[in-house]
Order: structure tokens, then C-alpha cells, then sequence
């Protein structure tokens, strides 16, 4: 059975939906049945989106609306906010979803962290701030999906401020998770998205085509709308060369780090190398 939120005729706001993963799922809800209204900051691939989604709505172009947003502002945010309810009066879908990569390293590029941090954390922190009570109040079923990333739970070396941002959305979404159940009679689940190797707009600009490894963008939503249907929280994608079983290890390894006082990273650790392959093959 789906999420009782991804129903027809209810209401799905996702930020950064001009592409990637955003518009799969923007598409993905119209296609249920659902009326939508699309952020990002990119307005000329925004309106592009909006089209597309429309053309898959039930009421067409009546069904849809999208509005420019930076994630990183938030009373951008809370235009957006109160824009979806202005338009549909009620909103049961939250994605946040907004990201970039190209952050930094520890001690380099601090713009770049600013930047990073700003839409891939604040974003999220943004977007519940705003939506979250009004959508509790609603007293219906709904659901807040954040998208974090592999990279925010195992942390492998070359962004440190993308995987500082990550690890950020891992966090508020478990307290976010925790904070609803608590709430009598609350009807709003939360739910970590948590792709794989996905051919987005992040990584085509270094990719010129999709490699074989990667999933696409639509796959991640089949998983996410299955994985939301069961009621997980963690919606752990695989993607053509990394299974569950692979990411479950790899997970297992990054926690024993700090349980047996190993270095950090020790994964990349030319010390561990022989041991980590070991343990990838028990």
C-alpha cells in the first residue's frame, strides 16, 4: 500500500525540482494524481520543470505552480510556505530536497562551505521550520522526506563540507522522526532518502553521460515510494554496483571506527586497506 499522503487530489511541495532527483519526484506525484508546486533557485529550468509536470497533472497547468526559491533564505522559504497554501490549502507531501556539491575540504574554500551548508543544511532546516507545524495541524496524513546522502553516514574524503551538510540532514531528520511520534495524535511521518550513486545534475557536470554504475533519478523515486509504503525511515537506495549488503558493511565499518578506536577514515587508510577488503568478504 503507498504512504497515505501520496494520494490523488493532495498536495506535494519539493524544493530543488527543476531537475535530478527533484523532478523525478515532482513527476513522479503529478502522475498519482497529485498537485504539486516546484522551488529552485535555477528560474529558467524551473519553468522548463513546471511544463513537464504539468503535462502529467490530472488538472494540467491548474494542478501545478512553481516559485523561484533560495533554500538558503528562509523567509524565501516561508513565501513558499505560504504560497502552497495560498494556492492548495494544504500541503501533504514536504520534499526538501534542494543540494550542491563542490564544498570544500577542512581548512579551504570557505566560501564554498557557506554556499554548501547553506542549501544542502539550511535548506532542510528551513523547510521544516516553515512547514512542519502547519502540516501537523492539518490533522491528515502527510510526510516530510529530506534527501541526504551516503557520503553524510559512511564519509569518505573529498568534500568534507558536502559531507558536513549530510551528516547534518541524517541528524535533524532522526530528531524530526522522534519529535513527531511523540505528538498525539500526529499524522506526519519523516523519512531520510538516502540515494545511491545517482546520474544528477550534481555530478554531470564532471560526467558527460551517465555512467553504467549509476542509477537515474527515477529509479530513486521507485525505491523511495516503496520504501515510504512500508513506513521506513531510512530509505537506503542501492544503485548498480553497490547493493544493500555492500552499503550495510561499509556502514558497520565507519560505526566500528569510533568503538574500537581505529583512525579516523580509517577505511582510506593505506594500514587498514588489506582489512577493510577482508571485511567487505566475510
Amino acid at each position: 500500500m503507498p504512504h497515505p499522503a501520496l494520494a490523488q487530489g493532495r498536495v506535494a511541495v519539493v524544493t530543488g525540482a527543476a531537475s535530478g532527483i527533484g523532478l523525478a519526484a515532482a513527476k513522479r506525484f503529478a502522475s498519482l494524481g497529485m498537485r504539486v508546486a516546484l522551488a529552485d533557485a535555477n528560474v529558467e529550468a524551473l519553468a522548463r520543470a513546471e511544463a513537464d509536470v504539468a503535462a502529467l497533472a490530472a488538472g494540467g497547468a491548474a494542478d501545478v505552480f512553481s516559485l523561484a526559491t533560495d533554500v538558503a533564505d528562509f523567509e524565501a522559504v516561508k513565501a513558499l510556505q505560504a504560497a502552497a497554501y495560498a494556492r492548495f490549502g494544504e500541503v501533504a507531501v514536504l520534499m526538501n530536497n534542494a543540494g550542491v556539491g563542490r564544498g570544500g575540504g577542512a581548512f579551504d574554500n570557505y566560501d564554498r562551505w557557506l554556499t554548501v551548508l547553506g542549501v544542502n543544511l539550511w535548506g532542510v532546516i528551513n523547510g521544516v521550520q516553515a512547514f512542519a507545524q502547519a502540516m501537523i495541524d492539518q490533522k491528515t496524513p502527510a510526510a516530510i522526506v529530506n534527501t541526504g546522502s551516503k557520503q553524510g553516514i559512511t564519509n569518505p574524503p573529498g568534500d568534507a563540507a558536502y559531507n558536513v551538510s549530510k551528516a547534518g540532514v541524517k541528524t535533524l531528520t532522526e530528531h524530526l522522526a522522534h519529535q513527531l511520534r511523540n505528538i498525539e495524535g500526529c499524522q506526519v511521518t519523516a523519512h531520510l532518502l538516502i540515494p545511491g550513486f545517482t546520474f544528477t545534475g550534481i555530478n554531470a557536470q564532471r560526467l558527460p553521460e551517465k555512467p553504467p554504475s549509476a542509477w537515474t533519478s527515477e529509479q530513486v523515486i521507485d525505491e523511495m515510494v516503496e520504501a515510504m509504503g512500508r513506513g521506513d525511515f531510512y530509505i537506503l537506495c542501492p544503485d548498480n554496483d553497490v547493493t544493500r549488503a555492500m552499503d550495510e558493511k561499509r556502514i558497520q565499518w565507519m560505526a566500528d571506527d569510533l568503538i574500537k578506536n581505529r583512525p579516523a577514515l580509517s577505511r582510506w587508510s593505506p594500514d587498514y586497506k588489506d582489512a577493510f577488503a577482508a571485511w567487505m568478504k566475510e
